[in-house]
């Protein structure tokens, strides 16, 4: 099987080379030698030649002739949320959905983030004893990593 290592190292190599904010967000390696990388960028979004950069740095350093292998590299799609920290403080400011391990959910703004815990924005109307209208509530939940089963940036086509 390709080592892990040796991989990660060639596209560190690669993204090093581009120093244009590239970070990977997933790389999978089966037994069939497979490779799958998933990237992201800190602004902007990965270009197709970002991706075909990477893909042949990583296949011109390994010798098909020791092992055979596949590899396939793309951009980490919004429908898989968000898995890595430089994903959430991309997405400062941005509306998304989180799935509580505990159960429930949350969506708002997305206001800070640190490697620990992100702070969330959410607003709901309530009805205030005495008065007629109900008043909007804004309220910031403060959540750990750990707390989080799933985090998704909600698309609005506003």
């Amino acid at each position: 099987m390709i080592s892990k290592k040796k991989v990660t190292g060639l596209i560190n190599e690669r993204i090093e080379e581009l120093d244009n904010g590239l970070f990977v967000v997933n790389l999978h390696i089966n037994s069939a030698n497979i490779i799958h990388v998933e990237l992201d960028k800190y602004e902007g979004n990965v270009s197709v030649m970002d991706c075909m950069s990477i893909s042949r740095n990583v296949e011109h350093n390994l010798d098909r002739e020791e092992q055979d292998f596949e590899i396939s590299v793309s951009s980490a799609g919004l429908d898989k949320g968000l898995r890595v920290f430089p994903q959430y403080t991309k997405n400062i400011g941005r509306v998304i959905k989180v799935k509580l391990k505990e159960g429930g959910s949350l969506d708002g703004p997305l206001i800070a983030a640190t490697p620990e815990e992100i702070t969330l924005q959410t607003t709901r109307k309530e009805r205030i004893e005495g008065k007629k209208k109900k008043e909007t509530i804004v309220e910031d939940h403060i959540l750990k990593m750990g707390q989080i089963k799933e985090a998704k940036v909600v698309l609005s086509f506003k």
